[in-house]
C-alpha cells in the first residue's frame, strides 16, 4: 500500500445535545517522521507513536494555543519518551535510553505532562502508569487526576514490517454542564473501539470517517481542523543562544581549541557546526 494523500489533521466536533466534545486526530504522516529522525523500531516506536498522538489530542484538549509536553519514563528511569508539541501543530519527539540496546518497560512507570498556562505560568502534572495499563490509560489517569476532566481516551501506532500504516486516536470529553449519567453511556459505547488500531488502519486514520463511527446515530457539528506536523524546534539561532549561556571561561577554552565545534539535535539529527569566529562574537557581546 503506498503513502495516502491524506494529511495529518485534529478535527473537533461537539454533540447537538452538548454533552460531548470529541477530538480525533491522524498523526501518521508526523509519526513516520518522527521515527525516521529518531531510528527507532519496533515496540520502543508504537510506544513513542502513542505518546505523540496522545500529547496532540491533550494540547488541542486543554492548552490548543500553548505548549505542550508528554514524558513516559521507565520505571528505574533509564528509558525515556518524550513529545513536544507547538500550537501550530509542529510536533516532535525524542527516545533515551541510558542502554542503546536495552528499552525499560512502562509498566510501574510514570507519565508526566507540561503544558503552559494562560498566564505563562507552567503546568505540571504527574501519574502513575496503571498497572495493566498503557498510553492511553496514563493519559486519561492524567486528565481525571490532574486536570479533573472526565475523558475518554484512545490512541494507537500500527506499525507493519518496514513502514508505519497508520497512527491515530480519539478523546471524548464530558461537558461539564452534563452529569456523569451520559459519560456512562458513551464509555459503554465506546468499548468497541478501545483498541482502535484496526479502525485506523482500515480508513488510513481519517479523521472524519473516525469521528463518524464514534458519534454514529447522535447529531453532532463539525467545529474546526487544525493541521498537524512533524517539525523540529532547532535552528543554528538557537545553537548559539545555548552557547551563549556558558560561562565566559568556558567559551574562551572552546575559542583557544581553535576548532568548530559540531553539536547535534536529539530530536532531528541535524547538525550545526559553530566556527571560533562565532563564538569569539559571543565573547564581545557579552
Amino acid at each position: 500500500m503506498s503513502e495516502s494523500n491524506l494529511s495529518d489533521n485534529v478535527l473537533r466536533a461537539m454533540t447537538d445535545d452538548g454533552a460531548f466534545r470529541v477530538l480525533t486526530v491522524r498523526t501518521t504522516d508526523t509519526v513516520r517522521r518522527m521515527l525516521r529522525a529518531q531510528s527507532v523500531w519496533g515496540a520502543p516506536a508504537e510506544r513513542l507513536g502513542e505518546l505523540l498522538t496522545g500529547a496532540v489530542l491533550l494540547r488541542e484538549t486543554m492548552a490548543p494555543t500553548h505548549r505542550l509536553q508528554s514524558i513516559l519514563r521507565s520505571p528505574d528511569g533509564k528509558t525515556r519518551w518524550v513529545i513536544d508539541s507547538h500550537p501550530d501543530g509542529g510536533t516532535r519527539g525524542l527516545l533515551t535510553r541510558a542502554d542503546p540496546e536495552t528499552v525499560g518497560p512502562i509498566a510501574g512507570g510514570t507519565l508526566e505532562v507540561v503544558r503552559t498556562l494562560y498566564n505563562g505560568e507552567l503546568h505540571r502534572g504527574v501519574v502513575a502508569v496503571p498497572d495493566g495499563g498503557g498510553v492511553s490509560e496514563s493519559f486519561m489517569v492524567y486528565l481525571q487526576t490532574s486536570e479533573q476532566v472526565a475523558s475518554m481516551l484512545a490512541v494507537a501506532c500500527v506499525l507493519g514490517e518496514d513502514r508505519v500504516v497508520a497512527a491515530g486516536g480519539y478523546l471524548v470529553q464530558l461537558l461539564p454542564e452534563v452529569g456523569r449519567g451520559p459519560l456512562a453511556i458513551m464509555a459503554e459505547r465506546l468499548r468497541d473501539f478501545q483498541a482502535p488500531g484496526q479502525l485506523l488502519s482500515d480508513t488510513d486514520a481519517a479523521t472524519s470517517p473516525l469521528l463518524d463511527e464514534l458519534l454514529y446515530g447522535m447529531p453532532f457539528t463539525r467545529l474546526e481542523e487544525r493541521p498537524v506536523e512533524w517539525k523540529c524546534q532547532c535552528s543554528a539561532l538557537r545553537v548559539i543562544s545555548s552557547l551563549s549561556t556558558l560561562p565566559k571561561a568556558d567559551i574562551s577554552a572552546l575559542i583557544e581549541a581553535g576548532r568548530p565545534i559540531e553539536l547535534c539535535c536529539d530530536f532531528c539529527a541535524e547538525t550545526y557546526t559553530v566556527s571560533p569566529s562565532q563564538l569569539s562574537g559571543l565573547l564581545e557581546q557579552s
